[in-house]
């Protein structure tokens, strides 16, 4: 895995944690932020949809947490941290594809909410994360994985602006397709809200972007402009 920049001696690099809901542009920005730091980046939602692949592959009721939770135990994920190639692999098998795929799409919220499952995770991700130097996204970042984060960031839009953006990003051109992309991330944004572990939401010293209105690097420039003043010390 990519390691970013070396820490002086007994110094940790800082964390950046980026938060928010489905389509709001947390990968682009969290990529393209990391890219510029030199920093590491994890997508910790992938390991959620890495799980969840490996779920439906095994045949595992949606409906059985206990099982999910124990193929949890024994599946071995890896993630590349390098931002320009962020790839993910389940026991062995690259899956960076086939997660982003409407099967995973549809049951990950399911995979995710079991509470066992997301103390594994989070254990996980908490290794990955260790001594800094990283960009993480996710929906529990700030408040949970990594609570004394030095600089947190809570990415949001409109849901008709994210719809029309995770469209596109799925080739979809027609008002029908939008709308159903819209439905399906209000789903998710109302099931990632309420479910009882690690629940979607905004930590209170996060600095909340808007980017409905706003281009990708317009967002990268306010991301970065809270950062500069932690990376410099």
């Amino acid at each position: 895995m990519q390691q970013g920049r070396p820490a002086a001696a007994g110094h940790r690099l800082p964390v950046i944690a980026v938060d928010g809901p489905s389509g709001a542009g947390k990968s682009s920005v969290s990529r393209a932020v990391a890219s510029a730091l030199g920093y590491r980046y994890l997508d910790t939602g992938a390991m959620y949809r890495a799980l969840t692949w490996a779920v439906l592959r095994a045949g595992i009721s949606l409906a059985d947490p206990d099982a999910i939770a124990a193929l949890a135990e024994r599946t071995a994920l890896r993630l590349e941290t390098d931002p320009a190639q962020p790839r993910v692999a389940v026991d062995g098998v690259d899956v960076t594809a086939e997660i982003r795929g409407d099967a995973v799409t549809e049951a990950v919220s399911a995979v995710s909410a079991v509470p066992a499952v997301r103390t594994l995770m989070v254990a996980r991700q908490r290794e990955l994360i260790d001594n800094g130097g990283i960009v993480v996204e996710g929906r529990d970042i700030g408040k949970t994985v990594a609570p004394d984060a030095q600089v947190k960031i809570f990415l949001t839009a409109a849901a008709a602006a994210r719809a029309e953006r995770r469209s596109r990003e799925q080739a979809a051109d027609s008002a029908a397709d939008v709308s159903a992309t819209e439905d399906a991330l209000r789903r998710r944004d109302s099931a990632d809200s309420q479910r009882a572990a690690s629940p979607l939401a905004q930590a209170p010293d996060a600095v909340v972007i808007d980017s409905t209105e706003l281009g990708l690097d317009d967002v990268v420039r306010q991301v970065l402009a809270r950062v500069a003043p932690v990376v410099a010390t």
